[in-house]
């Protein structure tokens, strides 16, 4: 009998590759992708996506196997994930489920909100919405429609005040109500999860020097070819982190160090939103504090053996 599913979670950078090896191992599991950005080809070494010698040591599922030109949704991601992880038990095995994507843990854990498909009038009309206001317009709207979510998004996100202002003018509901009717995929019981919550300059450092080994490994000859495809810069997969500021050098609006720093700068303020986002959604799961492989995979053990 296999036992609960396990969600490890964290920022970029923060090891939760090996720590997933690790559990997979002890746990007789198999990884399941849980980042939005792995899930997509053509982008192996600018996502960090396991490596080949990795992928050997464990069966890793849902990386690499959309199309960039696709557009995966959470909704779509879950469906996949939970399909995945039904075959993995069927084998007697432990599903690991690790990323950095918390919407899609929250997806799985809490619910998914029974959103219709946003049709392209209810999005040009948002994007429209904001190139003609900003930040401001949007947010105005986005209060209109939704107070109550737009209450608690942060300055700066357009992509959620983006979403709550396509789902009004889609729908005439607010996101809040439809969230209100959510059921978690994964039933309570079924699952375990984790955070991996380093020292915040520690983390940063590891991620200016990791995008260092990418850039050496040939990221940018990646990105290049990735690039040639000339797809829709509003795709997910063309915002992949590294990726504009790449292909801005590429096409010579800015120099190769300037769009190093950005993607550099870029990935630490990511990493900054995903702490804060699985300090305020996730506080009840157990904590990895340490960047050390080695101290890492003791924290896992304790808190593994604490759960069994």
């Amino acid at each position: 009998m296999t036992s609960r599913a396990l969600l490890i979670a964290g920022p970029t950078a923060a090891g939760k590759t090996a720590l997933a090896i690790a559990a997979a191992e002890r746990l007789d599991g198999e990884i399941v992708n849980a980042d939005s950005m792995q899930i997509y080809d053509g982008l192996h070494l600018i996502t960090a996506r396991p490596s080949p010698e990795e992928a050997a040591r464990i069966p890793h599922h849902l990386f690499g196997v959309a199309d960039p030109g696709e557009r995966w949704s959470a909704g779509r991601w879950a469906e996949a994930a939970l399909a995945t992880c039904a075959d993995i038990r069927a084998r007697g095995r432990t599903p690991i489920l690790v990323g950095g994507t918390g919407l899609y843990f929250h997806t799985l854990t809490v619910g998914l909100a029974p959103v219709p498909e946003i049709g392209p009038a209810a999005r040009e009309q948002a994007a429209a919405l904001f190139e003609a206001g900003g930040m401001e317009a949007l947010r105005d709207e986005a209060r209109r429609l939704d107070p109550a979510a737009e209450a608690r998004i942060e300055q700066g996100d357009r992509q959620r005040l983006l979403r709550v202002v396509e789902v009004g003018l889609e729908t005439g509901r607010a996101l809040s109500d439809f969230q209100a009717d959510t059921q978690p995929l994964l039933p309570p019981g079924s699952w375990r999860g984790l955070v991996i919550e380093p020292d915040r300059a520690a983390l940063y450092d590891r991620i200016d020097r990791r995008f260092d080994g990418m850039m050496l490994a040939g990221a940018l000859a990646e990105v290049e070819a990735f690039a040639a495809r000339n797809l829709d810069p509003d795709l997910p997969a063309m915002k992949a982190l590294g990726v504009p500021p790449l292909i801005a050098y590429l096409r010579g609006e800015i120099d190769l160090d300037t769009a190093v720093e950005t993607a550099k700068r870029d990935s630490r303020r990511y990493a900054k939103r995903q702490l804060t986002w699985f300090r305020n959604q996730t506080a009840s799961w157990p904590r990895i504090v340490s960047l050390d492989p080695a101290a890492a995979q003791a924290e896992l053990a304790g808190i593994l053996d604490e759960g069994d």
